[in-house]
């Protein structure tokens, strides 16, 4: 068995450990994005060329991994800084009942954005908004998302403009977690709930409800 087939073998497992059904359909869509991936990345870097290998693990189920904590109801997802489709076209196979939108400033990786999400044969596309995210329309998004993207602190401000009322961000964070949340409380109000990661012992999935900036001006 390939190195690749092993990995994907192990995110089917994964999955059934966290209770996320994964359809015959659904498998073959993520079998579409990682064989487009593969394609596009001789040509742009989408994802670290190390990681290629392990992807069904390092990045599919890494992303995957957030659909128990992804509420029934959510009808809407904003994924910042879409990049290489991680976690937004994951989540997007595995929940097809919602609407997502996947913002990318990089032009030739919202073009693979669209493609993939074409040839994963999604029964919503995702809409492809390629900005930079603090200029982007607002979302209003029930859930946003975003991974491997900026410190905390920075997340929380992009995330302001495109977040519904009473949305929460998902956000996955490495070992240096605890430190951002000390650091984004100076700027912000926030909960911030952290669960572990089924791909790495010293990161997290950052759970962040009830935001808000803190007004400054009576500092």
């Amino acid at each position: 068995m390939s190195h690749i087939h092993a990995g994907r073998e192990l995110f089917l497992e994964e999955m059934q450990e966290l209770r996320v059904d994964v359809s015959r359909e659904t498998r073959d869509q993520l079998e579409a994005l990682v064989h487009t991936l593969g394609r596009w990345q001789k040509a742009i870097n989408l994802v670290g060329k190390a990681t290629l290998e392990d992807i069904w693990v390092r990045h599919v189920l890494d992303s995957a991994q957030l659909i128990p904590l992804i509420p029934k109801d959510t009808r809407t997802l904003a994924d910042l800084g879409s990049g290489g489709g991680f976690p937004g076209l994951v989540l997007a196979a595995l929940r097809p009942d919602l609407d997502v939108t996947l913002i990318e400033s990089d032009v030739r990786k919202s073009a693979f954005l669209a493609e993939a999400s074409r040839r994963m044969s999604l029964k919503k596309q995702p809409k492809v908004v390629i900005s930079r995210i603090e200029t982007a329309p607002p979302a209003k998004a029930d859930v946003v998302t975003a991974r491997a993207l900026a410190p905390l602190s920075q997340l929380l401000a992009w995330a302001a403009p495109h977040k519904a009322d009473t949305a929460i961000c998902l956000f996955h964070k490495g070992k240096g977690w605890q430190a951002e949340v000390t650091e984004a409380k100076k700027d912000w109000d926030f909960e911030a709930q952290p669960f572990s990661s089924v791909t790495d012992r010293e990161s997290v999935l950052l759970r962040i409800s009830q935001f808000a900036a803190k007004d400054l001006r009576h500092r």
